[in-house]
């Protein structure tokens, strides 16, 4: 067929560019729709085009590739490279002995491979001080010429290294580990290789004697689009991810322990149940039908307790149609748990010991510290009825009231609610807007009203009440948790109410899901379940104030 630039216009097709081309969807070409006209565009105008949208330091770098090709180096060599050791090894485990006479001698680390970033060099005369990140952190080397070149060919050295080398590019050195005369451990080289050449240059962060960093790279939108060159700047990003694994690592290690068994449940589903939440909506090509993004998994694992599991659990991504804020993504990560022959009292004592744990495991210690406050992770927690929390904060007994009442307590407390809220919904608002702020340290909030909670079981003898909690801490909901409901008749007419909700124009009401109702009919034992939100947890524990930082890939607007 040929190109299609050529099919589209032979004009443009052999046209030379020689100015910058700004590609714009107003581009006055009637006949070439905008996409179109990018794709052929860069087919003819290719590198030439490519080249004047480089910077001096891209364009430099690219010309130093090509030097690097001309001596017959491969920049990207495809052979494993052997490193036996990590910069932060080296530094906390090197020791040499110091005999009578004053000699020194190496005890360990005496035939290093080690391989990271270049990320600093200072050269004097035939020998260089450099700086090499790998994964743990930062080491010094020493390169001198004629210990990586013993021979009369010094190429490697005066072309190589001092000249067509950048920052940010990969290395590998093969040496031995030793102490200068400044007192730092520093990896001797006597072999070098280029692993990889970097095109483009990485942000200059500088920090001073006094640690005082300047040229910081700290924009957020930036950091958030290139978390890749976010991480190798940003040595305390990289620290609050490894804090984040700690934290699951953590979990995996309590629940498994107790005899507890990870599972995995469809993300894509036919109906999106277990929570009150807007779907993603999607269809599937194959079967012609809708599918929905999991909003949660919660309906799946009750599904295996009713085919004779005792305890389920899954780290589940979830997907949420719904506003972006500072505690809320789109995509979120969410565990799960569900336990036969359990209630919410015992849910509430696990919890307590999950949390200690996992503080403990994350950070050393039960106390954490979050923006101002230091919060105390050690159990027990205190536990505070819903309805006693909302009185407390607005003087309002809403434990009798209906909808009508509800509305009006809004209106007094100068809180929006629309005509598509329940009495539950507007119970809800309430809380969130007075109440939850104000409870920092762990906290359960106890017996929700029914209306609240669809797939909650009826409290044991409050009426009007259900066998729920949330947890909060620092002024968030963490988790929540129920003594599930497993009365099929129940559950169906809980499933109506929601749709007559959904009928009003609540777009958040829970769809009704036939099978897990005939699943229920089957039987399922009394049983105890309760949700985390991962990154909400991971924030606390890495002292983060917005969950973008606790994502690798937060989502963001297309770049313009």
């Amino acid at each position: 067929m040929g190109d299609p630039a050529e099919q589209l216009n032979p004009l443009w097709a052999s046209t030379t560019f020689t100015t910058t081309i700004k590609f714009k969807k107003n581009y006055p070409l009637s006949t070439i729709h905008y996409s179109l006209f990018r794709i052929f565009a860069f087919r003819t105008i290719g590198t030439k085009f490519i080249n004047m949208q480089l910077s001096e330091q891209e364009q430099i770098r690219r010309e130093k590739l090509e030097k690097i090709k001309a001596l017959g180096i491969d920049p990207y060599p495809a052979a494993l490279y052997p490193v036996n050791a990590s910069a932060t090894e080296i530094k906390e485990n090197y020791k040499e002995q110091i005999t009578e006479d004053g000699t020194k001698h190496r005890l360990n680390y005496q035939e290093v491979c080690i391989a990271g970033r270049l990320m600093a060099t200072r050269t004097a005369g035939k020998a260089t001080f450099a700086e090499l990140q790998d994964s743990t952190g930062r080491i010094q080397i020493y390169v001198r010429r004629d210990d990586i070149c013993p021979s009369e060919d010094k190429t490697l050295y005066d072309a190589l290294f001092a000249k067509l080398l950048d920052l940010g590019d990969f290395i590998g050195v093969k040496g031995y580990a030793f102490i200068t005369k400044m007192g730092e451990i520093t990896v001797h080289a006597t072999e070098f290789t280029l692993l990889s050449k970097a095109l483009r240059p990485l942000p200059v962060v500088k920090t001073d004697e006094q640690g005082n960093i300047f040229d910081a790279f700290s924009d957020p939108e930036m950091r958030y689009r290139q978390r890749y060159v976010d991480l190798v700047v940003n040595a305390n990003v990289r620290e609050t991810f490894i804090k984040r694994t700690k934290l699951l690592n953590s979990i995996r290690e309590f629940l498994n322990e107790k005899g507890a068994l990870e599972v995995d449940t469809p993300v894509l589903q036919s109906i999106p149940g277990g929570a009150a939440a807007r779907p993603f909506v999607t269809h599937h090509n194959a079967l012609d039908i809708p599918l929905y993004l999991r909003i949660a998994n919660e309906l799946y694992l009750k599904r295996l307790i009713v085919g004779g599991f005792d305890w389920v659990y899954e780290f589940s991504r979830n997907f949420r149609n719904e506003g972006m804020d500072r505690t809320h993504n789109p995509e979120f990560t969410v565990l799960e748990f569900y336990v036969a022959y359990k209630d919410y009292f015992w849910m509430m004592e696990t919890t307590e010991q999950l949390l200690e744990k996992t503080a403990l495991d994350t950070n050393g210690n039960t106390f954490v510290q979050v923006g101002e406050n230091m919060i105390n992770f050690k159990a027990p927690y205190k536990r505070i009825s819903i309805y006693d929390a909302i009185k407390t904060y607005t003087g309002f007994d809403v434990s009798g009231m209906e909808e009508a009442e509800l509305r009006e307590v809004c209106k007094q407390l100068k809180i929006e609610v629309d005509n598509t809220m329940g009495k539950g919904k507007l119970i809800d608002e309430i809380f969130g807007a007075r109440c939850e702020h104000n409870y920092i340290q762990p906290t359960f909030i106890i017996d929700y009203p029914v209306e609240m909670s669809p797939l909650t079981k009826k409290h044991r003898s409050k009426e009007g009440l259900v066998e729920r909690f949330e947890l909060m801490i620092n002024g968030k909901e963490v988790a929540n948790a129920y003594s599930e409901l497993n009365d099929p008749i129940d559950q169906r007419e809980r499933f109506e109410e929601q749709v007559k909700l959904m009928e009003r124009g609540d777009n958040e009401a829970m769809y009704i899901d036939t099978d897990f109702l005939r699943a229920l009919e089957y039987g399922m034992p009394p049983t105890s379940g309760i949700g985390f939100g991962i990154d909400r947890l991971a924030m606390l524990l890495s002292n983060q104030a917005s969950i973008q930082e606790v994502l690798f890939f937060p989502q963001m607007r297309p770049e313009k």
